[in-house]
């Protein structure tokens, strides 16, 4: 026993120092390091985090004090519509995180269609809402967890696709990702990205989409179940893309969840936990979501309602708030960029 408290003794010795001596912040120097070496450690079984070596236990005990004091100093600024805080992802840095939760990939070859555009048939809409929430409207699914695939992309598909079938036909089916990833080929990478767009076309020309259960998730690539993707769950008749502002997201979002594409790569992305999120972050397009609502916050800030897919540990249960009219051409992150939904 005393043999083992003492190896347990040295190991945490060699992560201290190597946390210490590598960390290029003062992070590690901020705070007492068998209170900070316990809150990791509590987070790592909270998570179910076990590293491969010592080396890599102290690579993200140093992570994770980082992303600690960042976390620590913005909540106690003031004036904050928003709240960051521990997370599954808190000991990635910001590179690591996007590279593994994102995946949204606009082809470089490819421009918005102006027929699309032009058939925006919420256009002429006049009486709009003032608020919106799909999730209590019942066309929403409980959140789902991409995992580290890139497949952000085929998640906004199947719920903008899963809700119009229920607003259309009342039932909410819960539709199958993987899919997507493994026959979605044509333009798109599976867990290495993709774009919205190229889902829904694929929905269309395979006349439907099939179950969650007949073709589950496992969030890796995978070669097309052609059994399992003929039977079809859901059906689509087109999809059109958005004007990029938001008064015309504002008329899309008030009659049925909408695919969006927005900036995730930040901080304060990666570790919000509530409140209406104001920023900062930029227009660079690297992660998809569906925009299943919008309202108004007790102090008067505007926003959209987020349904992300990093499962329910992010944010407020899975979702985001994000600003609304902030002023910012194309949305804050750009949300309100490169948005569609699909067509029964």
């Amino acid at each position: 026993m005393a043999l083992k408290l003492a190896k347990s003794f040295s190991i945490w010795l060699i992560l201290i120092l190597c946390a210490c001596a590598c960390t290029s912040n003062t992070a590690s120097r901020t705070y007492d390091i068998p209170s900070a070496t316990k809150k990791f450690e509590e987070w790592m079984s909270r998570h179910e985090r076990d590293y491969k070596d010592v080396s890599e236990k102290a690579k993200r005990l140093k992570i994770f004090l980082e992303n600690l004091q960042f976390i620590e100093e913005f909540n106690g600024a003031a004036n904050r519509t928003y709240k960051v805080g521990l997370n599954k992802f808190s000991d990635l840095t910001n590179e690591e995180f996007v590279a593994a939760y994102t995946g949204y990939k606009l082809p470089s070859s490819t421009t918005r269609n102006s027929s699309q555009v032009n058939s925006f048939k919420y256009q002429g809409s006049n009486s709009i809402p003032e608020s919106v929430d799909w999730v209590k409207k019942g066309a929403v699914n409980p959140i789902k967890n991409q995992g580290r695939c890139g497949s952000c992309w085929s998640f906004s598909v199947v719920a903008a696709v899963e809700a119009i079938t229920q607003i259309t036909t009342g039932v909410l089916p819960s539709l199958s990702e993987q899919q997507l990833i493994d026959c979605a080929t044509n333009g798109n990478q599976g867990c290495q990205g993709g774009w919205m767009d190229y889902g829904f076309e694929y929905i269309i020309n395979n006349n439907g989409i099939s179950s969650e259960t007949n073709y589950p998730y496992v969030g890796v690539d995978g070669t097309c179940d052609v059994q399992a993707s003929s039977v079809a769950e859901a059906k689509i008749s087109d999809h059109t893309d958005v004007p990029s502002n938001e008064d015309d997201m504002l008329k899309a979002v008030a009659m049925q969840p909408v695919s969006a594409a927005l900036d995730a790569s930040g901080d304060v992305f990666k570790n919000y936990v509530g409140g209406v999120f104001t920023g900062p972050c930029e227009a660079d397009l690297n992660h998809a979501v569906t925009v299943v609502g919008y309202g108004t916050d007790t102090d008067g800030t505007k926003y959209w309602l987020i349904r992300n897919s990093w499962d329910v540990s992010w944010g407020e249960s899975g979702y985001m708030r994000l600003q609304r009219d902030s002023g910012v051409e194309g949305g804050l992150c750009g949300i309100a960029s490169k948005v569609s939904y699909p067509v029964a």
